[in-house]
């Protein structure tokens, strides 16, 4: 490894396999700790103090290449997340998409904003119980307890599922 230095810079080159890359020491000085002085003349502190000093003005750069093969062992991706960037890809007008994204944070966030000011409202949370759990047992009379009336619901959700995917 040959390293030529100047007056402001230091540039180090590297000889790696046939190929020469340089690189450019930053203007910036690395400061490494020092170690406690040790018992020499005051001659030879003065020289380890310039030494030392002229060590801290220069940068270091390390430049590397990477060899062999890369590792046998990579990450994939989810399908969920393939399915995701094909869907974005096949997206025309991604601004609209974006904004209409953002927006349904916005209102998420406002929404549940609303329903915990409600939440602090006495009695109002109650009642909201009651009628939930109300409508929750008409639904289930009404759709879940005998054996048609749970296909004709199935067969419902089932349709509303492909009119929203688009697929069969």
């Amino acid at each position: 490894m040959a390293s030529t230095t100047t007056s402001a810079r230091l540039a180090i080159s590297t000889l790696n396999d046939g190929r020469t890359t340089a690189a450019v020491a930053s203007p910036q000085c690395v400061s490494l700790p020092t170690l406690p002085p040790s018992p020499m003349s005051s001659q030879n502190r003065l020289q380890s103090w310039k030494a030392t000093t002229y060590c801290r003005k220069l940068a270091r750069n390390v430049v590397a290449m990477a060899t062999g093969d890369a590792p046998a062992e990579t990450a994939e991706t989810p399908e969920i997340v393939k399915t995701i960037l094909e869907a974005w890809d096949n997206v025309e007008d991604k601004y609209a998409v974006s904004t209409l994204a953002v927006a349904g944070l916005v209102a998420l966030w406002g929404s549940a904003g609303l329903i915990s000011a409600i939440d602090r409202l006495p009695l109002v949370p109650g009642v909201f119980e009651l009628v939930g759990i109300g409508y929750s047992g008409w639904f289930a009379y009404k759709n879940l307890v005998y054996k048609p009336d749970r296909q004709a619901l199935f067969q419902k959700i089932k349709e509303t599922y492909k009119d929203v995917i688009g697929k069969s």
